[in-house]
């Protein structure tokens, strides 16, 4: 974080990645690094980036996701100069339909043959 210029943050939300940028991690980000989040909100801790913005530690975020979704309306995030908010589309493309369709048919094929479907949520891991 401290040699940073830019930081993406695409994991998934598990008990050893929530809040895995808090106020500690996010005072350890170079100065005028960039922050974008499209893994899950519950990664950032939103409070503490407002602050770091506020400070100048963080120059600006790209926010696809939040801790509470729909984003409440009091939340600071809305309207913040530094801050460019998308609607949780970040993985959406022109062949999301598609390839979802096809992961669809492949998953019921395998499903009545009786064999083990794919991309399967693993529950014990979280995602």
């Amino acid at each position: 974080l401290a040699e940073a210029d830019v930081c993406a943050i695409a994991l998934p939300m598990t008990r050893d990645t929530r809040r895995l940028l808090d106020q500690e991690r996010l005072e350890q980000c170079k100065p005028g690094m960039l922050l974008v989040n499209v893994g899950r909100g519950g990664l950032l801790d939103e409070r503490a980036l407002v602050e770091a913005l506020a400070s100048g530690r963080i120059a600006g975020a790209g926010l696809d996701v939040f801790d509470k979704e729909p984003l409440p309306r009091e939340s600071p995030l809305w309207g913040h100069p530094k801050i460019i908010l998308t609607p949780h589309v970040g993985a959406t493309d022109p062949h999301h339909m598609e390839r979802a369709t096809d992961l669809f048919e492949r998953n019921l094929a395998l499903f009545l043959e009786g064999k083990p479907l794919v991309n399967v949520v693993d529950k014990s891991l979280g995602y």
